[in-house]
């Protein structure tokens, strides 16, 4: 059976990272974007870490530039961005590609664990995956999902 923690992906840094080093949290894997009509729910998703981050939980954080280009810049400049507009502390990665032939490994097993709003296909960004202590998605939420209606579920599981 294949959990979260089989996965290694790419740091900013383009350094190999295990998410092994997750196991037994709670995760919230979310593709973002820092010019989408959706970019304000970085304020309400560093809310639920700042709120749970004590009891286990974990947000991942994949920029991802396939929906209308609105991920552009380097990861320095996402960083950057993120930082200085809403104040984020959780973990951000290398862009991906969530979708097609050249998605991430990791989010084409999302994917294939819940269906979403048009099937498997990630609708746009910050589509978002709830993951149990025990690496299995729990829930798949749509991108216009509200950071802050993640928050019972989130709570159910830590």
């Amino acid at each position: 059976m294949t959990t979260i923690y089989d996965f290694t992906v790419k740091g900013q840094d383009d350094r190999d990272i295990s998410l092994e080093s997750y196991r037994g949290k709670v995760l919230l894997i979310v593709n973002t974007a820092t010019g989408c009509g959706l970019t304000p729910q970085y304020e309400g998703l560093q809310k639920l870490y700042d709120t749970y981050k004590e009891n286990g939980f974990e947000i991942l954080d994949f920029p991802c530039n396939q929906f209308l280009s609105q991920a552009p810049g380097t990861a320095e400049e996402i960083n950057t961005f993120c930082s200085l507009n809403y104040q984020t502390t959780f973990p951000r990665f290398a862009k991906i590609k969530v979708n097609g032939k050249e998605a991430s490994p990791l989010y084409s097993w999302l994917k294939d664990q819940a269906s979403g709003p048009v099937g498997k296909a990630i609708e746009w960004n910050f589509a978002k995956f709830l993951i149990g202590r025990d690496g299995q998605v729990s829930q798949r939420f749509s991108a216009k999902s509200q950071p802050a209606d993640l928050e019972e579920s989130i709570k159910a599981l830590l």
